[in-house]
Protein backbone atom coordinates (compact mmCIF):
# COMPACT_ATOMS: atom_id res chain seq x y z
CA UNK A 1 0.00 0.00 0.00
CA UNK A 2 1.45 3.41 -0.99
CA UNK A 3 1.35 6.16 1.96
CA UNK A 4 -0.92 8.96 1.20
CA UNK A 5 1.31 11.97 0.08
CA UNK A 6 0.75 15.79 -0.69
CA UNK A 7 4.74 17.10 -1.28
CA UNK A 8 2.94 20.58 -1.46
CA UNK A 9 1.58 20.36 1.67
CA UNK A 10 3.75 18.45 3.09
CA UNK A 11 6.63 20.78 2.01
CA UNK A 12 4.90 23.51 3.93
CA UNK A 13 4.42 21.54 7.61
CA UNK A 14 7.87 20.95 7.44
CA UNK A 15 8.57 24.64 6.85
CA UNK A 16 6.15 25.61 9.56
CA UNK A 17 7.87 22.88 11.47
CA UNK A 18 11.01 25.13 11.67
CA UNK A 19 10.06 27.44 13.18
CA UNK A 20 10.85 28.46 17.07
CA UNK A 21 8.18 25.98 19.42
CA UNK A 22 6.25 24.47 16.72
CA UNK A 23 5.75 20.85 16.73
CA UNK A 24 4.75 18.64 14.07
CA UNK A 25 0.92 18.70 15.44
CA UNK A 26 0.55 22.33 15.13
CA UNK A 27 2.80 22.47 11.61
CA UNK A 28 0.00 20.24 10.60
CA UNK A 29 -3.07 22.48 12.23
CA UNK A 30 -1.19 26.15 10.52
CA UNK A 31 -1.02 24.09 7.21
CA UNK A 32 -4.33 22.76 6.75
CA UNK A 33 -6.04 26.13 8.27
CA UNK A 34 -3.83 27.97 5.64
CA UNK A 35 -4.80 26.05 2.67
CA UNK A 36 -8.20 25.15 3.51
CA UNK A 37 -9.78 27.30 6.30
CA UNK A 38 -8.50 30.78 5.22
CA UNK A 39 -6.52 31.09 2.24
CA UNK A 40 -6.70 34.60 1.91
CA UNK A 41 -4.95 34.98 5.42
CA UNK A 42 -2.33 32.64 4.54
CA UNK A 43 -1.62 34.95 1.22
CA UNK A 44 -1.54 37.85 3.28
CA UNK A 45 1.15 36.37 5.64
CA UNK A 46 2.80 35.00 2.60
CA UNK A 47 2.83 38.33 1.30
CA UNK A 48 3.56 40.12 4.89
CA UNK A 49 6.96 37.16 5.30
CA UNK A 50 7.95 38.40 1.87
CA UNK A 51 8.25 41.85 2.25
CA UNK A 52 9.66 41.86 5.48
CA UNK A 53 12.55 39.40 4.74
CA UNK A 54 13.26 41.78 1.74
CA UNK A 55 13.30 45.19 3.79
CA UNK A 56 14.14 44.64 7.10
CA UNK A 57 17.90 44.60 8.32
CA UNK A 58 19.69 45.24 11.43
CA UNK A 59 20.26 48.83 12.12
CA UNK A 60 23.80 50.05 11.69
CA UNK A 61 24.29 51.82 14.56
CA UNK A 62 22.80 49.34 17.70
CA UNK A 63 21.85 46.63 16.01
CA UNK A 64 18.19 46.50 16.02
CA UNK A 65 15.72 45.75 12.89
CA UNK A 66 15.49 48.62 10.97
CA UNK A 67 13.73 49.31 7.40
CA UNK A 68 16.54 52.07 7.10
CA UNK A 69 19.94 51.94 7.87
CA UNK A 70 19.68 53.74 11.09
CA UNK A 71 16.23 52.05 13.27
CA UNK A 72 14.15 54.78 14.30
CA UNK A 73 15.40 54.33 17.63
CA UNK A 74 18.40 55.61 17.21
CA UNK A 75 16.62 58.44 14.93
CA UNK A 76 13.93 59.56 17.89
CA UNK A 77 15.84 62.88 19.07
CA UNK A 78 13.45 62.47 22.07
CA UNK A 79 14.75 59.18 23.25
CA UNK A 80 17.25 59.83 26.55
CA UNK A 81 20.87 59.06 24.87
CA UNK A 82 22.47 59.36 28.53
CA UNK A 83 20.65 55.63 29.13
CA UNK A 84 22.29 52.57 27.37
CA UNK A 85 20.14 49.32 27.50
CA UNK A 86 22.08 46.12 26.05
CA UNK A 87 19.73 43.28 25.64
CA UNK A 88 20.95 39.75 24.11
CA UNK A 89 18.95 40.24 20.76
CA UNK A 90 17.05 42.45 18.52
CA UNK A 91 13.44 40.76 19.68
CA UNK A 92 14.24 41.94 22.98
CA UNK A 93 13.60 45.78 22.04
CA UNK A 94 10.22 44.50 21.39
CA UNK A 95 9.89 43.23 24.85
CA UNK A 96 11.10 46.28 26.52
CA UNK A 97 9.20 48.88 24.13
CA UNK A 98 5.83 47.59 25.03
CA UNK A 99 6.50 47.27 28.79
CA UNK A 100 7.02 51.77 27.98
CA UNK A 101 9.10 52.34 30.86
CA UNK A 102 12.97 52.69 29.26
CA UNK A 103 12.92 55.60 26.91
CA UNK A 104 16.70 55.42 26.58
CA UNK A 105 18.84 53.67 23.50
CA UNK A 106 19.60 49.89 23.09
CA UNK A 107 22.94 48.06 22.30
CA UNK A 108 22.26 44.49 20.35
CA UNK A 109 24.63 42.14 21.89
CA UNK A 110 23.37 38.69 19.34
CA UNK A 111 26.59 37.26 19.74
CA UNK A 112 29.67 38.24 22.12
CA UNK A 113 32.31 36.88 19.54
CA UNK A 114 31.15 39.05 17.03
CA UNK A 115 30.81 42.22 19.18
CA UNK A 116 31.95 45.58 18.19
CA UNK A 117 33.46 47.10 20.99
CA UNK A 118 33.97 50.17 18.64
CA UNK A 119 30.49 50.62 17.73
CA UNK A 120 29.35 50.05 21.34
CA UNK A 121 32.24 52.82 22.72
CA UNK A 122 31.02 55.04 19.64
CA UNK A 123 27.14 55.04 21.15
CA UNK A 124 28.54 55.69 24.91
CA UNK A 125 30.57 58.90 23.43
CA UNK A 126 27.40 60.20 22.06
CA UNK A 127 26.25 60.96 25.75
CA UNK A 128 25.63 57.81 27.34
CA UNK A 129 25.98 58.18 31.35
CA UNK A 130 23.95 54.94 32.77
CA UNK A 131 24.66 51.00 31.08
CA UNK A 132 21.49 49.11 31.69
CA UNK A 133 22.36 45.53 31.41
CA UNK A 134 18.98 43.99 30.33
CA UNK A 135 20.04 40.20 29.80
CA UNK A 136 18.51 37.18 30.82
CA UNK A 137 20.13 35.80 34.23
CA UNK A 138 22.83 33.23 33.95
CA UNK A 139 26.55 32.24 34.77
CA UNK A 140 27.62 33.44 31.60
CA UNK A 141 25.73 36.24 31.12
CA UNK A 142 27.45 37.91 34.31
CA UNK A 143 30.25 36.97 32.92
CA UNK A 144 29.59 39.20 29.87
CA UNK A 145 28.82 41.75 32.08
CA UNK A 146 31.87 41.74 33.77
CA UNK A 147 33.78 41.57 30.34
CA UNK A 148 31.49 44.77 28.90
CA UNK A 149 32.67 46.74 32.28
CA UNK A 150 35.91 46.32 32.08
CA UNK A 151 36.03 47.02 28.37
CA UNK A 152 34.11 50.56 29.49
CA UNK A 153 36.01 51.01 32.18
CA UNK A 154 37.62 54.38 30.38
CA UNK A 155 34.37 55.90 30.51
CA UNK A 156 32.61 57.58 33.68
CA UNK A 157 29.41 55.40 33.09
CA UNK A 158 27.41 53.63 36.12
CA UNK A 159 26.70 49.69 35.65
CA UNK A 160 23.14 48.83 36.58
CA UNK A 161 21.19 45.15 35.55
CA UNK A 162 17.33 44.66 35.47
CA UNK A 163 16.23 43.42 39.06
CA UNK A 164 16.21 39.94 39.88
CA UNK A 165 12.57 40.02 39.01
CA UNK A 166 13.16 38.07 35.48
CA UNK A 167 13.55 34.28 36.90
CA UNK A 168 16.97 32.58 35.85
CA UNK A 169 17.12 31.47 32.39
CA UNK A 170 13.81 32.61 31.36
CA UNK A 171 14.20 34.93 28.34
CA UNK A 172 12.77 38.47 28.56
CA UNK A 173 9.72 37.37 25.70
CA UNK A 174 8.63 35.32 28.19
CA UNK A 175 8.29 37.68 31.29
CA UNK A 176 5.21 38.86 32.03
CA UNK A 177 4.26 43.09 31.46
CA UNK A 178 4.96 44.12 35.30
CA UNK A 179 7.69 41.96 36.03
CA UNK A 180 9.57 43.48 33.57
CA UNK A 181 8.68 47.03 34.63
CA UNK A 182 9.63 46.33 37.99
CA UNK A 183 12.60 44.69 37.10
CA UNK A 184 13.58 47.75 34.86
CA UNK A 185 12.06 50.36 37.48
CA UNK A 186 13.91 48.59 40.18
CA UNK A 187 17.41 47.88 38.21
CA UNK A 188 20.42 47.23 40.58
CA UNK A 189 24.31 48.42 39.93
CA UNK A 190 26.19 45.76 38.98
Amino acid sequence: MKKYELKKFDNLVNALNTLPTVGKKSALRFAYHMVIKDNFSALKISHAIEEAVSSIKKCKKCGALSEDEICPLCSDESRDISKLCIVETAKDIFVIEDNTEFNGRYFVLEELEKLNIEKLNSMIKDGVKEVIFALTPSLSNEAIIFFLEDKLKEFDLSFTKIAQGVPTGIHLENVDMLSLSKAIELRVKT
